[in-house]
């Protein structure tokens, strides 16, 4: 029950960050969610909450809905996410957690840029919708959550904040009940997920009340540095906690000694060792070998490694090895 209510508290707290920044709660959730729920089951807990966040926000805002966006933005999101969800179902989404990490720390600059608010730019151009659609629908598919990774594109099509969160929940919300039945149909919906998806949707339900009325006092401007910072902090949010999944399930491993004149430093991934040593002050080794479990060695074909040396005194050396 303490865990239940933890997940609540947290999932308040990313929802009402969301309310003053477009989006992103999803995202924060993710490595949270990942302590109690398999790997599988976090996306299908996530869309249980964006749903009826995007719901709420539907009802809340539906006046201001860009309605040429999401009629553009539907057609390649629903069967984009149907082809993400599958691909959930083979595939351990660590890595792509890691990958948008990444982009979303890539966002840091525009914390120190000043925001420039522009006008709506014209008419919106369909293919550009239909691609925006198809990505966002295949991530979304395969993480559960988009939240901030599009906010760019809306920003640059000069939509107003009120239009932003209702343009995104009318989009959205399609795609969130099509993962949920798709969700179930491949086995990925527990009673443990359901469980923490109703938790996650009470939480959002609540900060779309909270937005209703605490939005039209946020300045545009805001609105968009606020954005920005939740993309970073979700970005380096998700790539600890992809990191500490890779590090487990891959026994990732950092080595290194300093005696005398000789450094070493190893990597080890998998089977795969990675070193670097530095030798009598002047000499540099770099090599690569793949460990042998000794109870599959006897009969099994060695893998190639490699050892690299430079030296002052015989200069370069490349060594090719097998096993280690």
């Amino acid at each position: 029950m303490i865990l239940w209510v933890l997940i609540l508290l947290a999932s308040l707290a990313a929802f009402g960050i969301s309310a003053v920044s477009g989006g992103g709660a999803g995202l924060i959730l993710i490595p949270l969610l990942g302590l109690v729920l398999p790997g599988g089951a976090v996306p299908a807990a996530l869309s249980i909450g964006t749903a009826a966040s995007s719901a709420a926000r539907i009802l809340s805002f539906r006046k201001v809905i860009r309605w040429d966006v999401v009629r553009h933005f539907a057609p390649t999101a629903l069967p984009f996410a149907a082809l993400g969800t599958w691909v959930l179902s083979r595939v351990n989404p660590v890595y792509l957690s890691l990958l948008l990490g990444l982009f979303l720390v890539g966002n840091l600059p525009l914390l120190f840029r000043p925001v420039r608010m522009q006008g709506n730019t014209g008419p919106v151009r369909p293919v550009s919708l239909h691609l925006l659609g198809a990505a966002a629908g295949f991530i979304s598919g395969f993480t559960g959550a988009v939240g901030l990774l599009f906010n760019g594109f809306y920003y640059r099509l000069g939509l107003r904040k009120e239009e932003i969160v209702a343009t995104r929940a009318a989009n959205e919300i399609l795609l969130h009940i099509l993962k949920i039945i798709l969700y179930a149909v491949f086995g990925l919906l527990s009673v443990r997920a359901m469980t923490a998806g109703v938790v996650v949707a009470t939480a959002a339900i609540l900060s779309s009340v909270l937005i209703r009325y605490l939005l039209p006092y946020l300045h545009d401007r805001l609105f968009r540095h606020v954005g920005h910072v939740a993309m970073v902090a979700a970005g380096v949010t998700m790539i600890i906690g992809a990191g500490r999944q890779i590090a487990r399930q891959d026994k990732v491993a950092l080595q290194y000694h300093h005696v005398s004149q000789e450094i070493s430093a190893s990597l080890s991934w998998r089977r795969h060792v990675f070193a670097v040593e530095w030798e009598d002050g002047d000499e540099l080794e770099l090599s690569h070998r793949v460990r042998v479990p000794a109870a599959t060695s006897r009969g099994t074909a060695r893998q190639p490694g490699f050892i690299l040396h430079l030296s002052p005194r015989t200069g370069l050396q490349a060594v090719r090895i097998f096993g280690a």
